[in-house]
């Protein structure tokens, strides 16, 4: 009997996005293929603690369910619950937001000397700045929004040019969106077109981040694609989002059962819309040296220009997430989709194994 592979699903989080975790979490773990792996959640709450196994099942079933932190350190003791799970071949971190798909975790799996799905510090610090994700896309020559980043100590000085939106609106026009640099799923993201939700928006937008990004409204159809392996990706088609008159793709809209937009794949649009937003995709998701998986997110405008919008590399896997139902329609099913992510983590870390570390 072949012995099945150990795999530690990590979900919840200190993070604006802990409830999406969860649920993807849920999703995972009754879709992994059960034959080929044993499964043990691992549920961080979000004030940080380590869940045991007997809790992290709980909450699976019920998003709601609360337990405290049994230890007066909130520090690496958190972390002792792991040595009552039996060794873990491999570690599946769905956890949204800061602190799980910035690098932080994946520094943590790196230290224990582990394989992980996912991107390595590197990529998941980059694709989590909205801001240096720009500049590199821009370095392969895919187009992105014009934009203006404003840092904290520009905030706190209430005097500086980037406060004032008659300046702003002058280099990227009247019609804007202000957003943290370093969040997801459009957490504190506002549209603006005038000086009062301008204000508004930089006060909304710092309560998350140091650092906020101030970009031109492109017009047009939210289009999205996804990237699934390491050094020889697999690019799926092209998925289609329609939002509501007067509204965007919202943090409520991405993951409500009411949600106002509709999702649509595969897109209806020509091949060659298709192949430029598959192509950009793939020069995006190979200079942020992503690995593992991600999803590419543009702007589609009316004249056929596609503007990308950013990259999550830790997409979510909710009923309604367009990254598992993109590979469904590439003919990739939910179960095998989440065997090959664990095959890709492992052929990574078997691969950087090989590499030398210092002079023979």
């Amino acid at each position: 009997m072949t012995k099945k592979t150990q795999v530690g699903l990590i979900f919840g989080g200190n993070s604006s996005e802990y409830e999406v975790s969860i649920v993807s979490g849920h999703n995972i773990y009754k879709a992994i293929d059960k034959d080929k792996f044993d499964v043990h959640p691992i549920w961080i709450t979000n004030d940080g603690y380590f869940a045991n196994e007997e809790e992290s099942f709980k909450v699976l079933e019920d998003p709601t369910y609360q337990v405290k932190n049994p230890y007066k350190v909130n520090n690496i003791s958190n972390l002792v619950e792991l040595a009552n799970l039996p060794e873990i071949d491999i570690f599946f971190p769905i956890v949204h937001g800061n602190l799980g798909e910035d690098g932080s975790l994946q520094g943590l799996f790196r230290i224990l000397n582990k394989p992980f799905v996912g991107d390595d510090v590197l990529a998941a610090a980059v694709t989590m700045d909205k801001e240096f994700t720009k500049i590199l896309s821009q370095r392969v020559g895919v187009p992105v929004a014009n934009w203006i980043a404003v840092k904290r100590f520009e905030f706190d000085d209430k005097s500086n040019d980037k406060l004032n939106y008659d300046k702003v609106a002058e280099k990227l026009g009247t019609d804007l969106f202000v957003k943290p640099s370093n969040q997801g799923s459009s957490v504190g993201v506002s549209h603006v077109t005038n000086a009062a939700e301008y204000e508004a928006a930089l006060e909304e937008a710092f309560k998350y981040d140091d650092k906020v990004l101030v970009e031109e409204t492109v017009p047009g159809t939210e289009v999205e694609t996804a990237v699934l392996g390491n050094d020889n990706p697999i690019v799926a088609g092209v998925g289609q989002i329609t939002n509501a008159k007067g509204s965007f793709y919202t943090y409520e809209n991405k993951y409500d059962d009411d949600s106002t937009s509709k999702l649509q794949i595969p897109a209806d649009l020509p091949d060659d819309i298709v192949e430029t937003v598959r192509s950009n995709a793939l020069k995006v998701y190979q200079a942020t040296e992503c690995s593992g998986l991600a999803r590419i997110d543009s702007m589609l405008t009316s004249d056929g220009k596609v503007v990308l919008t950013e990259v999550n590399a830790l997409p979510g896997f909710t009923n309604i997430s367009m990254y598992p139902k993109l590979f469904e329609e590439a003919g990739i099913p939910y179960t095998e989709l989440i065997t090959r992510l664990i095959e890709a983590g492992q052929e990574r870390f078997d691969h950087k194994k090989n590499l030398l570390h210092k002079h023979d």
